[in-house]
């Protein structure tokens, strides 16, 4: 197989990816009031490409992902000025959704792909939710209607996080003992 056809298949697996993501985030089985919800699966497209092709290549489609979850959802903080709009976009889009790209990464140390899928998975799904905890914290706080804003964070984002954590390494854990060479570059 020549590198430049490799190159292609995975861009076009990574454009796939992004397509499958934004179809599943607006699957909403829930949906809070500022942001957040639990949707039908819509990090697992990002988890796969960083299994199949490494981090460098999770990394860009999840980038590439976040630009384009910001362009169709883009929710902006009460809080005026420049720097709370420029860490709320950091930290509830770029680092957020680019940083599931680290999966692959973070399960290349286990011998057991089957324990690696699933603490990768799980890792970067707790990655996610500590850019939009910490951007509850910095960000958002002035919602916390008398609370603590780690503590009014901490109970809105997981009220999420933690159900979509859990579905989406149940998933991921389902269809890797159904069809492992999904997690790994298929030669033609």
């Amino acid at each position: 197989m020549s590198k430049t056809y490799s190159k292609t298949r995975t861009l076009v697996e990574c454009a796939l990816m992004i397509a499958l993501g934004t179809v599943l985030a607006n699957i909403k089985i829930y949906e809070l009031p500022n942001g957040g919800s639990i949707t039908l699966f819509s990090m697992l497209p990002f988890v796969l490409i960083s299994f199949r092709h490494g981090v460098k290549w999770g990394l860009f489609t999840g980038f590439v992902n976040s630009l384009l979850q910001m362009l169709l959802g883009f929710y902006a903080p009460p809080t005026p000025g420049l720097l709370p709009l420029v860490g709320m976009i950091l930290l509830d889009y770029v680092l957020a959704f680019s940083l599931l790209g680290l999966a692959g990464g973070i399960a290349k140390p286990f011998k057991n792909k089957l324990a690696g899928v699933a603490v990768g998975t799980a890792a970067v799904c707790g990655i996610r939710f500590l850019c939009s905890f910490l951007s509850g914290v910095l960000i958002w706080g002035n919602l916390s209607d008398g609370l603590a804003a780690w503590t009014f964070s901490l109970t809105y984002n997981g009220s999420y996080m933690l159900p979509e954590t859990i579905m989406t390494t149940v998933a991921a854990v389902l269809i890797y003992k159904a069809a492992p060479q999904l997690f790994s570059a298929q030669n033609p």
